[in-house]
């Protein structure tokens, strides 16, 4: 039964990430508080699900003509070096310090979706 329910996350978290919300935002919360995963092992689950997601939604948006090169090592590195010292310093960090974060993160998204159609923010 327990393998239905973590691919009934791995759907919704699929599905989520597909039309652009990022699926770490139900896959996580899912893994840790509905299937008792610990947090570390939750961020690492999304992170390695997140590459086959973005290679997919790269073909899809190359295939559609959407990708502009120009920039990119502007964004690419910065974004691998943050992302490495990110991934290190998180697992340095005990379980309960990341859910806090994380819960963090997550209030600041709701609240940022909610004042940014009041503003005319893009979201």
């Amino acid at each position: 039964m327990s393998f239905y329910l973590y691919a009934a996350a791995g759907f919704a978290a699929g599905l989520l990430g597909g039309m652009g919300m990022g699926g770490g935002t139900v896959l996580i919360p899912a893994l840790t508080i509905l299937l008792g995963v610990e947090q570390h092992v939750a961020q690492a689950a999304n992170l390695i699900a997140f590459l086959p997601m973005a290679a997919f939604s790269l073909a899809v948006h190359k295939k559609q003509g959407l990708l502009r090169s120009e920039g990119v090592l502007g964004v690419a590195i910065p974004a691998l070096v943050f992302s490495v010292l990110g991934g290190v310093t998180a697992g340095f960090l005990p379980s309960e310090v990341l859910k806090k974060l994380f819960g963090a993160f997550l209030v600041f998204l709701a609240v940022k979706g909610a004042v940014s159609p009041l503003f005319n923010l893009s979201a």
